[in-house]
C-alpha cells in the first residue's frame, strides 16, 4: 500500500512539472512579435508583456496576455494601395520601355515612398512651425527625389523621349498638395494639367506607332486622379497632424530609425521578456533598383563655389610662363598656315570625344543651326496659274502678266476673295463680295464694285484700286507705292496704313467732269510732350 502512494505521488509531481512546462513554453512563444502584424515594413509595439517570475514554480500562473500591436491608419493603409496599384503599375510600364523612363519611374517610386514617412510622421507627431528647420527637414527627403525627377529632362534634352520625360517631370508636382491648405484637391488637379500638354504629344506620337507609349501615358494619368480621390476622402481641408501627438523631431528619428508605428509607442515596454525584436525589414513595396548618379560630360564633379574659382584662376594666372606648361604643342604637320593642302578642306573634322557630337557622353544633342533665308521671288520655280473657288472662297494665285488681260470674277455677298503671288495683272470683281485680301503681290491692279467688309492688302508694292460703290474699309501694311481711288458713294471709307510709304489717295471732283484730286496720305510725325501727355502731329511742309 505505501508502495503504491509512493508511485501515485510520483505521477502527481510529474504530471506537475509537464503542466509548469508547458505553461512556459507557451510565454516563451507569445513573447515573439506577431509577424502578421508587421504591415509594410513596419512594426508595432506591444502594449504589454508577460512576467516571467513563477514560471519554474510547479502550478504557477497562468499565461499572460499576447501583446497588442497597433495597426496603420486608415490613410496610410489607402496611400500604399495606391502606391502598389496604380504607381506600381507605372512603374511597370517604365521599365518595359526602359532607359531613362524607367529610370525617372524610379525616383517617382521613392518619392512616393519620402511622402508615405510624411504622412506617417503626420500621424505621430504635432504640427511644427512652417518656417522651423525641423520641418524644412522632414520635407528635405520628398524634394530632393522630387528635384531628382525633374532634373532628369534637363540633363537629356536630346533624348528621343523628351516629351514622356517632360510629362512626369511636370506631373510630379502633385506631391506637393501636402504643404497645401485648404484644398489640396484641386491643386493636385491645377498642377497635373501642365503635364497633360506634354503627355498629349506623346499621345499624338505614337497612336498609330506603338500602342506601349499610349498606355504607358495613360498608367500616368490614373495616377492624378487616383491621388486626387484620396486627397479628396482623407485630406479634403489639407494634411492634418496628431495635436497630441509626440515632439516632431522624436518622431522624424522614429521613422529614419525604422520605428515607424502608426502611434507612439506605449509606455509598457517589454522588461524581462528576452532580446528586443529585430529591426523591421526594408519597405517591401518600395523596392527597384536606384538611379545612377549623373557624372558630368568630363567625369568630374566641381565642389567650389564660384569664388573659389575665380582665385583658382587668378592663381594660374600668377604662374607666369608656367601656366602653359602642359598645353600641347601642334606639330608642324597640322598648322593649316604651313600646309596649303590643310587649308582646301571644305570642313573641320569633328572629335569623337567633343561635347556637341552624336556621341557625346553627355547625350546632349547638336545646336540647331541658323535657319535657311527664304529664296527671292526670281530664284523660286514658278507655279501654273490658278483661280478657283473652294467653298466660299475665291483663290486667285502665281498669275504673271496674263496673255488673257483683265481677269473677272463674278463673287456673291458671302464669297471672299484671296490674291497671292500675282505680278503685274487687272482683277475685276463683279457684283458685291463680303471681303478681299492680297498677299506679297506685285503691280497688281484691283477694280471693286462693293464690299461688306474691308480690303486687306499686306506686302504690296505698287497697288492701285479703285471703288465703284461702297467700301467700309481699307487696311494697308507694309505697302510701297499704292494709288486708291474712291467714289462718291466711297467717301466716308476708313483707310488704315502701317509701315506703308507714297499711298496716294484720289478723290472725285465737285461735277462730273471735274477731275480726280491726288491726297497723299502723311508719312512723317512729329510727337511732342504736352501737359505730361504725348501727342503725334502731322508735319507740313509749307510750299
Amino acid at each position: 500500500m505505501a508502495t503504491n502512494n509512493t508511485s501515485m505521488h510520483n505521477l502527481t509531481t510529474l504530471v506537475k512539472r509537464l503542466e509548469a512546462a508547458t505553461s512556459r513554453l507557451e510565454d516563451m512563444a507569445q513573447s515573439l512579435p506577431d509577424q502578421s502584424s508587421q504591415l509594410n515594413g513596419i512594426t508595432g509595439t506591444p502594449r504589454t508583456a508577460p512576467a516571467a517570475d513563477g514560471m519554474d514554480q510547479p502550478g504557477g500562473t497562468g499565461p499572460a496576455p499576447k501583446p497588442a500591436f497597433e495597426p496603420l491608419p486608415q490613410a496610410i493603409e489607402h496611400f500604399d494601395a495606391l502606391i502598389n496599384g496604380d504607381v506600381k503599375t507605372y512603374v511597370n510600364m517604365s521599365e518595359e520601355l526602359g532607359g531613362l523612363v524607367s529610370e525617372q519611374s524610379s525616383a517617382v517610386l521613392r518619392a512616393f515612398a519620402a511622402e508615405r514617412k510624411f504622412l506617417i510622421i503626420t500621424t505621430k507627431a504635432r504640427k511644427p512651425d512652417i518656417s522651423s528647420p525641423i520641418y524644412m527637414e522632414i520635407l528635405k527627403e520628398l524634394q530632393s527625389m522630387m528635384g531628382a525627377v525633374r532634373d532628369l529632362p534637363e540633363v537629356n534634352r536630346g533624348s528621343a523621349l523628351t516629351n514622356h520625360l517632360t510629362t512626369v517631370s511636370e506631373g510630379i508636382g502633385i506631391l506637393g498638395w501636402i504643404t497645401i491648405d485648404p484644398k489640396p484637391a484641386d491643386y493636385v488637379t491645377d498642377i497635373f494639367s501642365s503635364a497633360q500638354y506634354y503627355g498629349n504629344r506623346v499621345l499624338r506620337e505614337y497612336k498609330d506607332k506603338d500602342h506601349a507609349h499610349v498606355e504607358w501615358v495613360q498608367a500616368f494619368y490614373r495616377i492624378s486622379k487616383s491621388l486626387t480621390a484620396y486627397v479628396r476622402q482623407h485630406y479634403p481641408k489639407g494634411t492634418t497632424w496628431n495635436n497630441q501627438g509626440i515632439d516632431p523631431e522624436e518622431a522624424l528619428r522614429q521613422v529614419q530609425s525604422g520605428q515607424a508605428s502608426s502611434k507612439a509607442p506605449s509606455v509598457h515596454t517589454a522588461t524581462s521578456s528576452g532580446a528586443a525584436p529585430p529591426p523591421p525589414p526594408p519597405l517591401p513595396s518600395f523596392d527597384g533598383p536606384s538611379p545612377p548618379p549623373y557624372i558630368p560630360a568630363n567625369g568630374t564633379f566641381n565642389s567650389h563655389s564660384g569664388t573659389s574659382d575665380m582665385s583658382g584662376v587668378f592663381e594660374q594666372l600668377s604662374k607666369g610662363e608656367s601656366v602653359t606648361a602642359g598645353l600641347r604643342k601642334v606639330d608642324p604637320s597640322a598648322q593649316t598656315h604651313k600646309n596649303p593642302s590643310l587649308r582646301a578642306g571644305a570642313t573641320v573634322p569633328t572629335r569623337s570625344d567633343s561635347q556637341n557630337s552624336a556621341t557625346s557622353t553627355a547625350g546632349r544633342g547638336k545646336s540647331p543651326g541658323p535657319g535657311k533665308k527664304p529664296k527671292p521671288e526670281s530664284m523660286r520655280t514658278k507655279k501654273p496659274p490658278r483661280k478657283e473657288i473652294d467653298g466660299n472662297k475665291w483663290i486667285i494665285e502665281h498669275y504673271d502678266s496674263p496673255a488673257e488681260g483683265m481677269l473677272e470674277v463674278e463673287a456673291n455677298i458671302n464669297q471672299s476673295i484671296l490674291i497671292s503671288r500675282c505680278t503685274k495683272t487687272t482683277i475685276r470683281i463683279l457684283n458685291k463680295a463680303n471681303a478681299i485680301s492680297l498677299d506679297n503681290c506685285v503691280g497688281v491692279s484691283l477694280i471693286i464694285d462693293s464690299l461688306v467688309s474691308a480690303v486687306d492688302v499686306i506686302k504690296c508694292p505698287t497697288f492701285a484700286l479703285q471703288v465703284l460703290g461702297t467700301l467700309p474699309t481699307i487696311m494697308l501694311d507694309q505697302v510701297d507705292g499704292a494709288t486708291i481711288y474712291l467714289g462718291r458713294e466711297s467717301l466716308g471709307t476708313e483707310i488704315f496704313t502701317s509701315k506703308c510709304a507714297a499711298v496716294n489717295v484720289n478723290l472725285p471732283g465737285k461735277g462730273d467732269e471735274d477731275d480726280y484730286r491726288e491726297c497723299p496720305l502723311p508719312e512723317q510725325l512729329k510727337s511732342v510732350v504736352r501737359d505730361g501727355v504725348l501727342v503725334s502731329e502731322i508735319v507740313e511742309h509749307a510750299g
